[in-house]
Formats: structure tokens, sequence, C-alpha cells
């Protein structure tokens, strides 16, 4: 649990440098088509920024929520336009029931159906897509960027999203930054399409990063009540793999440990690891661990699983 300081510090000032580096290559190659190159590494570094608003979230950096809360929104609102306090408020739910169908936000059937019960219960848009929706994660995750920048704004209006003036002055920020170094130094067909490769692919990057961690896993429903062990490693998985994957997934493939302890650094996670695992099987609960491709194979064969009933009215 103790502190990483010149892990952060020198992680932090990589990515800096390449959010820096990105936008620089941008404004020096100019009016090009290989702008397009450049909007596949920005999404990358886009990423990565997105982890570190998570950690920041989580307290992992600093100790005080203050300056965790003050730098979130800069890297969040202003760096890649992603409202802090509204992600935050949502991810806390989330953490604190993971894939409970009633009280996880990650699992509400607005677009997919996440069990068979959500599938007989949908209507309008989980209904359409939740038929074939294993075949359409991927493509609708090209608009993942998207829905959260409208979420983010969305939340501007509600009377509980915190410092409402300050996020969406930072957030106004963002776009006005964004959009006017894109359309001012590409032509306009040229600008749309760097927007639609480098939101797309951050999207797609950031819904690789967290659909592992629990789409496939277990669901909880009203009335079910487990204790706050076996409720988060059962309904979660961790993903294998050496130092890429723990850059890539910015240490969300220990997400077991994670849950267990969110307020751990991310680099010491890993040490976390075998503690938890050898304890588990100890006292006899589930601990799930697969390969990245794997991961995503159990998540996506769950989900057409889910939308079976759908299929089956479709039919009748």
């Amino acid at each position: 649990m103790e502190r990483t300081p010149v892990y952060f510090a020198v992680r932090l000032s990589l990515i800096g440098l390449s959010f820096a580096g990105v936008w620089a290559a941008f404004f020096l190659l100019g009016d090009s088509w290989w702008q397009m190159l450049t909007a596949v590494a920005m999404a990358a570094v886009f990423g990565q920024v997105g982890l570190v608003s998570h950690e920041l979230a989580h307290l992992q950096i600093f100790r005080g929520r203050r300056v965790s809360e003050a730098f979130g929104r800069v890297v969040g609102n202003l760096g890649i336009g992603l409202g802090y306090g509204w992600w935050q408020d949502k991810h806390t739910r989330h953490h604190a029931n993971p894939n409970h169908e009633e009280l996880d936000p990650d699992v509400q059937p607005d677009i997919f159906v996440w069990s068979e019960d959500q599938a007989r219960a949908a209507r309008g848009v989980p209904a359409f897509l939740g038929r074939r929706q294993a075949f359409l994660f991927y493509p609708l995750l090209l608009l993942e960027g998207l829905n959260l920048h409208v979420g983010s704004v969305r939340a501007l209006f509600r009377p509980s999203t915190k410092q409402r003036v300050l996020e969406g002055v930072l957030l106004a920020g963002h776009f006005a930054l964004y959009l006017g170094a894109v359309f001012t130094v590409l032509q306009p067909l040229q600008a749309l399409a760097f927007i639609a490769v480098q939101q797309g692919l951050f999207g797609v990057y950031l819904g690789c990063i967290f659909a592992p961690n629990h789409k496939g896993m277990p669901t909880l429903k009203k009335g079910e009540k487990l204790d706050f062990l076996r409720k988060q490693v059962l309904t979660s998985r961790n993903v294998r793999g050496g130092w890429f994957t723990d850059l890539a997934l910015g240490g969300l493939n220990y997400q077991i440990e994670h849950h267990l302890f969110p307020n751990m650094p991310s680099p010491n996670l890993r040490r976390a690891q075998p503690v938890v695992r050898d304890y588990c099987a100890e006292v006899g609960i589930p601990y799930h661990e697969t390969g990245f491709v794997r991961s995503h194979v159990e998540a996506l064969t769950h989900m057409h699983r889910a939308g079976a009933p759908l299929r089956a009215a479709a039919r009748a």
C-alpha cells in the first residue's frame, strides 16, 4: 500500500512528454493525409492519459483528495475531454457493486444486455442490438470516445455534479483547443477523418482496457448478497501478461487485486497478486485469470449467450 513517487514521477513525465510530442508532430506535419498516423498515436496517448485519471480518482498518486481532484480535472477535462467528476461518481458506484445488474452503472442495459433476464425485459435499442451484440461490440466501441464526451457534457446539467462550472470551463477549453487545432491545420475532410480515427481508436483502446475486467463474469441481482471479498473476486477477471500488458492496461490486468485494494498504486498490484491468489485458494474462492485474447473471447461468448432470448423471440 506504500506510495510509489519515483514510479509515478517517471510515468507521468513520460506520458506528459508523449502528449506534448504527438501534438508537436501534428503541428509540424501540417496539412497532410499522413496525419492519420498521428491520429493513431494520439489515440494511444489519450488512453494512457485516461489511465492517469483513473489512478488519480483512486488516490493512488497523491494522498490528498483535493490535489488528486485538481490534477484529475486538468488531466481529464482539459487534457482529453473526459468529465472527471462524472466519471469518478460512475466508477465509484461500479466499485461498490461490481456486476450488480441494478447497482453497477457499467452493466445497465442502455445499449447492450448483460444477462438473459435483461434480454427478456429489453425494449428499444438494447432489444434491437442485443441479438447480435457480440458482433457489434467492437464496431460500437468506435463511438465510445464520443459517448464519454456526451456523458461528460450531460453531467454538467445535473445538480449532483460537483464543481460544475469549473468542469464546464475545462471541458469547453479542451473542445475549443482540440477542434480549433484540427480544423486550423487540416482541410475540412482531413480534419473529419482525423477526428474519426483518433476518437474511434481512443474508444476502442479504452474498451479493450476495461471490457476484459468484468464482462463474462457472474452478475448479481437484487437480493443476492456476498461478503466484500467474494463480491470483488467472483465478479472480476485478471489478464496474464508481462511488462507490456502492465503498461498497456495500466495495471488493470490485475483487476481482482485492484478491486480489493483500489487505493493501491498500480505498480504494486503485481506484488499483491500472489498473496491474494494464495489466500483465495486457502479459503476456497475461485480466482480467475486468463490471457488477453482469451479474456475477450470469454466476454464475447457471454454477450452472445445473454442475447439468446432476443434471438429466440425474433425467430418466433
